[in-house]
């Protein structure tokens, strides 16, 4: 059993195979943090400590470790919970009435159950344990069982306690174009805020947060939380006058009141939290191996060509049909038709909403692309705006009323387009229509859902932040369960949705516009700390760069994209014999080592060269792979020297390195390493390695 409980003292204590997160409820009926770190197997080992008041002005709800603190009363610290009652009472004062637990082939769960001292308002913590993959997942559902409506004007999914200060706080920032930009800063006094507000999750800063020790990538505490939300969320990080560092984090309370009716309850985000003892590189591990055996599709991800920078908006069906064949003969496996193919667009300022193929691009029908994408023995995909609408499309001249808007306003235009309200039922079934209507007409086995702006003009409900995104989920869900064999890539105007709420809900995700292959080496290596490579979608694209302007050898360019789940976006019909020999080679060579790529462990090795090289192991069963990447020599040229990670020491692999074959011990790998030297700018070699059987 993962959870064990102490009766007499009420004390919960959740055990991992590695982790132990304990909490008790105290003689005033306060759900208290207890601990949270290493393991520690005897629940009677952990006692309630006395809560001593500082002074009137530091009351003891101040000092409290709460795992789940309320607003009212003498607490004026982060909480997790603001509501406000049909009477005008704007307080929580909450009693412990029990708990439940309950197990499944997946997880334990103990359900903490509390309730308000006057009001029918209940309060459930959840707390599901993954005992195998070292995690924990939190929640709250919050339940209205009066006569009268309660708002909720603030709603985190809970508070974590940690005991230490001057800790690391990390996370990502950036923009269109600079999305996973990773910073780590020091937690001193003042509060660390990290949120988005526009409607999509992830341009400016991601819905986690890591905290650690100076730990490193094999060393060191490191505590962190994932949220399982796409949109408007917010996090708090607090080093207290009083010894600790809190972290919370859940739905934004900005521009957001949620009602909940008289017998309506409603299930906050999760947060997918936990602890490691052992640096960076086991809390990957622990999410990554989460992700695949819970949340992502079984298979491999192909090998796709993207017809968007060949063509942008001058789509024709010869012209996609030459793509096609061309894409074919370099070995794609998925053709994907981009932005385009419909309604009147020729450019970002009409077509968005009317969902029907133009005759002028395709005058005999899509499928004479899609029969002849199939002829080629590929896959066929296509990309879709739906939650968007264009001022000239015929869908907005019928339903103006579908847009987010306020009567009394200009709505925004942002891109040349508004955003459809997803939260009425009629949008809703518009759009999950329109998308059944595409598969089941055509044979499509893959589909790009793009999102191109923020949301604004957000009606008189301040919800719909929520629901908005709640409907996507819903939809594609929906489409998923009719069209089962369908991918769905997620694509919000870059990176703009990669979150532990939409993962698995959508099965591939596009790390960023930006396709430079050296700046995406920044962007995946900080991607890898939470989400699962094969997840990553990377492309090779055509240079000089649309966006940094560099030129970049092709190989560097197919490696650094063979480092996720391959895509080549480059205008191909201009390739020359050595671009389409070496585009064969690689993505020849990405077939080979996909399932490692796609589904190995993901290591983010040192480097310990004054070169600044990027260095990277992938390993699945008895088979690896060592990416290594030098952009650029400094003076001197320096090597760097590799050591591997988790291989067996006895045993002896084999290394295919470019001067040829080299056997080593595992213990020579991993503690003495393999001295490797590249010269030049944008200088790149994989290395694939097995062990030898005696």
């Amino acid at each position: 059993m993962s959870i064990a409980i102490s009766q007499k003292k009420d004390v919960f204590l959740l055990n991992t195979k590695f982790t132990s997160y304990a909490f008790g409820i105290d003689d005033q009926g306060l759900v208290r943090h207890l601990y949270w770190g290493k393991r520690i197997d005897s629940v009677e080992d952990f006692e309630m400590p006395v809560l001593v008041e500082v002074s009137t002005n530091d009351p003891v709800f101040e000092i409290t470790k709460e795992e789940f603190p309320v607003y009212g009363s003498l607490r004026y610290k982060e909480h997790c919970l603001k509501a406000t009652f049909a009477d005008g009472t704007r307080e929580v004062v909450y009693r412990y009435c029990g708990y439940e637990v309950t197990e499944t082939d997946e997880y334990e769960e103990l359900i903490i159950r509390l309730q308000d001292t006057h009001y029918d308002f209940e309060m459930d913590l959840h707390y599901k344990v993954y005992a195998e993959y070292d995690l924990m997942e939190r929640n709250v559902v919050v339940r209205n069982q009066s006569e009268a409506p309660v708002q909720i004007e603030k709603l985190h999914s809970g508070q974590f306690h940690i005991p230490y200060e001057d800790l690391n706080f990390s996370n990502v920032h950036g923009h269109w174009g600079a999305e996973h930009q990773r910073f780590v800063q020091k937690v001193s006094y003042g509060k660390i805020v990290i949120e988005n507000r526009k409607g999509i999750s992830s341009h400016n800063h991601n819905p986690y947060f890591l905290l650690d020790r100076d730990a490193t990538e094999n060393s060191g505490d490191v505590y962190f939380g994932a949220l399982r939300l796409t949109g408007n969320f917010s996090g708090v990080i607090e080093q207290t006058q009083f010894g600790e560092t809190l972290a919370q984090i859940g739905m934004n309370s900005h521009d957001f009141t949620l009602e909940l009716k008289p017998g309506e309850e409603f299930e906050a985000p999760s947060i997918l939290c936990g602890y490691s003892g052992t640096g960076f590189e086991t809390m990957s591990h622990n999410l990554h191996h989460f992700a695949q055996k819970y949340l992502l599709r079984e298979g491999y991800r192909p090998v796709l060509y993207n017809s968007w920078e060949a063509t942008e908006f001058n789509v024709h069906s010869k012209e996609q049909i030459d793509l096609a064949k061309k894409a074919k003969e370099i070995g794609a496996e998925l053709f994907v038709l981009d932005d385009g193919w419909f309604g009147e667009r020729h450019g970002i300022d009409n077509g968005l909403g009317d969902w029907y193929v133009n005759e002028s691009k395709f005058p005999n029908g899509l499928d004479e692309l899609v029969d002849a994408v199939k002829a080629q023995g590929m896959l066929f995909g296509i990309w879709v705006e739906p939650e968007m609408v264009n001022p000239k499309a015929q869908l907005y001249q019928d339903h103006p009323d579908w847009i987010y808007h306020f009567e009394t306003r200009t709505s925004d235009t942002s891109r040349g387009q508004y955003v459809l309200n997803m939260t009425k039922k009629e949008v809703q079934d518009f759009v999950y229509e329109m998308l059944d209507n595409l598969l089941t007409q055509h044979e499509i086995d893959y589909i790009k859902w793009d999102a191109n702006r923020p949301i604004s003009q957000t009606c008189l409900e301040k919800d719909i932040w929520y629901k908005h995104i709640r409907a996507i989920y819903d939809i594609v869900t929906g489409l998923k369960k009719k069209h089962p064999n369908v991918l769905f890539e997620a694509c919000a105007s870059g990176g703009g949705r990669i979150d532990y709420g939409i993962l698995g809900i959508f099965d591939d995700f596009w790390t960023s516009d930006n396709t430079d292959a050296y700046d995406r080496l920044y962007i995946q290596d900080a991607y890898s700390y939470i989400y699962p490579i094969k997840a990553m979608r990377a492309w090779v694209t055509d240079c000089p760069n649309f966006l940094s302007q560099r030129v970049i050898p092709l190989k560097f360019r197919y490696h650094s994209a063979m480092m996720g789940t391959l895509g080549i976006g480059c205008n191909i019909l201009k390739f020359t014999e050595e671009d389409i020999e070496l585009s064969r080679q690689m993505i020849q060579q990405y077939k080979e080592i996909r399932p490692i790529v796609q589904e190995g462990d993901f290591y983010r090795l040192e480097n310990t060269s004054e070169n600044r090289y990027f260095l990277y192991e992938y390993l699945k069963g008895e088979e690896g792979l060592v990416f290594v990447f030098l952009p650029q020599s400094k003076v001197g040229h320096r090597g760097v020297t590799v050591r591997l990670r988790d291989l067996d020491p006895e045993a002896v692999y084999a290394l295919q390195t470019e001067e040829g074959v080299i056997t080593k011990s595992g213990s020579y790998l991993m503690n003495r390493g393999l001295d490797l030297q590249l010269k030049g700018d944008y200088a790149s070699t994989i290395i694939r390695f097995a062990k030898e059987n005696k």
